[in-house]
């Protein structure tokens, strides 16, 4: 892609080229990999520190995980119930753990002070590749959740209340995945390329209210992506027979 041109300035911003690693005929984006790494890393030894010495009044470290598990555990429980969240906690409570992780990292790690031969670091959720493949595991896991449930009854629900929703209920299954993965690329990449065009512009005041608002809308972002995984489930599982007869 050309570069975006700052009027007044000597400077560029370009964006779309990457860094690929070849495997055999096979191109992976490296630098989406690397960044990624960091940041399961990053959870891993939070994890291990949070866990390593777990003492039966909680403190330090420990005390700071068990807020997060507890806040997790809160947020699927309230879309799934009491029976069925202790199933689907560790899935969403990873989705949005990893998503929350890569929007900060964008932010708070100087991701751009390192050379690459090509393209440059970010936030592995300001790809669209990174989106999309944790949009369509959030697809597989609301039909492995309804099938696992109804068998192919499942696919029952796709007429209810009435036969002319089937072509609806099908494109639905279409625009969710692109719904949450566009979403959540196109607000993670517009903030990184805001608060990089400030930067070149006015280097020192102006970015950082940007940069404190963008950590709050990254952390917004991994909520709604989570919540949104636990509604499609909670739907999937949702039985539509009982509800009817209910009614």
């Amino acid at each position: 892609m050309h570069p975006l041109l700052l009027p007044g300035t000597l400077a560029s911003l370009e964006v779309g080229k990457h860094l690929y690693w070849h495997l055999g005929n096979l191109k992976i984006h490296g630098q989406v990999f690397i960044t990624s790494w960091v940041v399961i890393g990053i959870l891993l030894v939070a994890a291990l520190l949070g866990t390593r010495n777990p003492q039966r009044i909680p403190k330090g470290w420990q005390n700071f995980m068990e807020y997060v598990l507890e806040f997790l555990r809160q947020l699927v429980r309230g879309q799934l119930g009491e029976k069925e969240y202790r199933a689907w906690l560790p899935f969403v409570g990873t989705l949005f753990l990893f998503i929350f992780a890569c929007n900060w990292s964008g932010i708070l790690v100087p991701w751009k002070l390192i050379e690459l031969p090509e393209g440059e670091l970010a936030a592995s959720t300001n790809d669209i590749n990174t989106t999309a493949a944790l949009a369509l595991l959030t697809s597989l896991a609301y039909f492995y959740a309804g099938l696992s449930r109804k068998g192919l009854g499942y696919f029952s629900g796709y007429l209810y209340p009435t036969p002319i929703m089937l072509p609806f209920k099908i494109i639905e299954d279409f625009t969710k995945p692109l719904s949450l993965s566009f979403r959540l690329f196109g607000n993670i990449l517009a903030d990184e390329l805001v608060v990089g065009v400030l930067v070149l512009l006015v280097p020192l005041f102006v970015p950082l209210p940007l940069m404190i608002l963008g950590l709050f809308l990254s952390a917004i972002q991994a909520l709604i992506f989570a919540t949104l995984a636990t509604t499609y489930i909670a739907e999937a599982l949702e039985d539509h027979g009982h509800e009817e007869a209910h009614n």
